[in-house]
């Protein structure tokens, strides 16, 4: 299986970087993981509901053109589908299953993903009510895919 991680922004905190990076190489028996950036849009702190919009198009076009055809999408959104890590598990296997042996899941910016990618998305997913910071989801999902992959196999789940 071939699993993407696209994402606005670049990781800031190295240690962020090293935990993710540790689920890359736990998933490496499992599947192909990468991790592909796109640039956040520059803007001031405070936006007005427009200037919003023009961040989450722009960061969107980025997104789109580096989205590969072929591929199952998942767009995480607040307003997406939540599941337990047990259902999370069985969807990846139904897709692999069914042929979709190439996933990206797509990350917004602090604004979020333009309608454009949740529109492209063939799965919006959500992972809580909360807000979290676009850099602590990319931790907060290689893990769930790792524990998918752990799940599905019937394998023990080291912490």
């Amino acid at each position: 299986m071939n699993i993407r991680i696209l994402a606005v922004g670049k990781l800031k905190e190295q240690f962020m970087e090293h935990a993710i990076d540790e689920y890359i190489k736990r998933l490496r028996p499992y599947a192909k993981v990468s991790i592909v950036e796109v640039a956040d849009e520059k803007a001031p702190e405070s936006l007005s509901l427009a200037e919003v919009e023009q961040v989450k198009q722009a960061e969107g076009e980025r997104l789109l053109k580096k989205l590969p055809d072929n591929t199952y999408a998942i767009a995480l959104a607040i307003e997406g589908r939540q599941m337990s890590s047990e259902t999370f598990a069985e969807r990846i296997q139904e897709l692999a299953t069914y042929g979709h042996s190439d996933l990206t899941f797509i990350i917004g910016g602090s604004n979020g993903l333009s309608d454009e990618v949740l529109r492209r998305a063939d799965l919006q997913l959500s992972f809580s009510k909360f807000t979290f910071p676009h850099q602590l989801m990319r931790l907060i999902m290689i893990e769930q895919i790792y524990r998918a992959f752990k799940i599905n196999r019937g394998e023990p789940y080291h912490k």
